[in-house]
């Protein structure tokens, strides 16, 4: 089976992960405290900052289509409102695989507990973000 899918909703979640960021990593909400902590020069020039936008808008996408996917996929075993779906799915897979393995990793790589936290969050935030966008707009015949 293939889950169906609403592309549109997953080009917007995509598009909605970089302005979650863009406003999470200001440094008027927490863009100096993060580059603090990761050690991030904000000074550098702008052209350095290219290929981690190219990187963060392929990778939002695919997050987005999976997590469009997985919502998909629960709301046609559970049922019930596919709102809700794409809210527990995220929820759950942000939980399960996002934070559990920002934990693992910043725990290993000795990175401060404030920046874990930090970026733990702003995942959160954005897969939250995602599944809204994902839950109000459901592939055309699933509702």
């Amino acid at each position: 089976m293939i889950p169906e899918i609403n592309y549109w909703a997953v080009l917007i979640a995509t598009a909605s992960s970089m302005v979650v960021g863009s406003i999470w990593y200001t440094p008027k909400v927490f863009g100096t405290r993060w580059a603090r902590l990761a050690k991030v020069d904000m000074d550098r020039p702008g052209a350095s900052a290219v290929l981690p936008i190219v990187v963060t808008v392929i990778v939002s996408f695919v997050t987005a289509w999976v997590l469009a996917g997985a919502v998909a996929i629960a709301w046609h075993f559970y049922g019930g409102s596919f709102l809700v779906s794409a809210l527990v799915t995220g929820l759950l897979l942000w939980a399960g695989f996002t934070a559990a393995r920002f934990i693992t990793h910043d725990a290993f790589e000795g990175r401060p507990g404030a920046l874990t936290v930090m970026n733990v969050a702003h995942e959160l935030v954005t897969i939250v973000v995602m599944a809204l966008i994902i839950g109000v707009w459901p592939p055309a015949g699933t509702v």
